[in-house]
């Protein structure tokens, strides 16, 4: 069963989504144009894309949703790995009965966008990637230590801010596993071949400031945008749609426009195909 709240003013739909043993939730504007699925970044809300969506206008479909213990409604689960989240996708399409999807991902959500993208070439019109997804090999056991500290530190004021929806209901120790499991992901052994195996039109959006407690130098995360050049000369299908003045953490907000001009591109790709 799915638990749902439909607008009367239009389409829009807004609900519950069970999953394994949680719900998430979902917000499906309706509507017959193309879907679009934003995947949020780590600990991130579905209200990052509200100018993103707003660019693109009420010609597409738009899926929002929030992963598990993310937001204000989405539940609690035994499971937050990076495989849970891949799934998670897939259930959310089951239940509002889209077929077929472009999936635009920013960070933590781009790499599950191209893992998505790769594993379902028939129902993927197109991907898009924004500051993820670029394979390189960032995590040592240097910085495994560095993001367990940090987390453990973040933990006092954990508490305070999950009622507003601004940190997960996730304890220091998951989400400090879900940051490293993703450095893991990111390895070039590991992601490369995703990346190479994509089949669809796939567009990155690129920014050039730093990661807000990223622990990285700006010096390093050139270096891991730069891995991206290798991406493309592998794989035809992907493209550098825009690389933007904005930092990993504004991006949305600030360069919303492009990564709407990225969504448009992989869209008008694919109908040509």
């Amino acid at each position: 069963m799915t638990e749902k709240s439909t607008s009367t003013l239009d389409s829009t739909w807004s609900g519950l989504v069970p999953v394994d043993d949680t719900a998430l939730a979902v917000t499906d504007t309706g509507g017959p144009g193309v879907a679009l699925v934003y995947l949020n970044g780590q600990f991130a809300t579905q209200g990052y894309w509200r100018r993103v969506i707003a660019e693109l206008g009420t010609g597409w479909r738009h899926i929002t949703y929030d992963e598990r213990a993310r937001g204000r409604k989405s539940g609690r689960s035994a499971d937050y790995s990076f495989e849970a989240a891949v799934r998670d996708v897939d259930a959310v399409l089951a239940a509002r009965g889209v077929e077929r999807t472009v999936v635009v991902g920013w960070s933590y959500g781009a790499f599950v966008a191209a893992h998505w993208a790769s594993r379902n070439p028939d129902r993927t019109v197109g991907a898009v990637l924004i500051e993820g997804a670029q394979p390189y090999d960032w995590l040592d056991e240097s910085m495994e230590r560095q993001i367990r500290k940090l987390f453990t530190r973040m933990s006092w004021f954990m508490p305070l801010l999950r009622p507003t929806g601004l940190m997960p209901r996730m304890d220091a120790e998951q989400m400090a596993n879900s940051n490293i499991e993703l450095g893991k992901l990111a390895r070039e052994r590991e992601l490369g071949p995703v990346m190479d195996s994509i089949t669809v039109p796939t567009r990155y959006v690129v920014a050039s400031g730093r990661s807000l407690g990223s622990g990285r130098s700006d010096e390093g995360l050139e270096r891991i945008r730069a891995s991206l050049d290798q991406v493309v000369e592998r794989n035809p299908n992907i493209k550098i749609s825009a690389k933007v003045a904005s930092t990993h953490d504004t991006i949305l907000r600030r360069d919303f426009r492009a990564v709407a001009d990225a969504v448009r591109e992989v869209s008008t790709s694919r109908s040509r195909t």
